[in-house]
């Protein structure tokens, strides 16, 4: 499965610990996505086009609208990292 550098980097932050705060508009439809570390720090380069390819490809999950966290297809997805303490 061909996964971007960027849907990398959000997969090891949250194989790590981290999750994915959501808000929706008026309606059913997420506006906009910000991803958190473990320690709390923001990953800067997350989008809403990048949350919607890991949703999309089932890498990530959210159960009874709690925060988005990797699924188990994404951590057998996710690559090894040399240093992967996600800093």
């Amino acid at each position: 499965m061909n996964i971007s550098r960027n849907e990398q980097r959000a997969l090891h932050v949250l194989a790590l610990g981290g999750c994915i705060l959501h808000e929706r508009g008026d309606g059913p439809k997420i506006t906009s996505v910000t991803c958190f570390t473990r320690e709390g720090m923001v990953l800067a380069d997350f989008d809403l086009m990048a949350f919607n390819r890991l949703k999309r490809r089932r890498l990530i999950e959210s159960r009874g609208g709690s925060p988005y966290r990797i699924s188990k297809r994404g951590l057998m997805s996710v690559r090894a990292q040399l240093d992967n303490r996600g800093a």
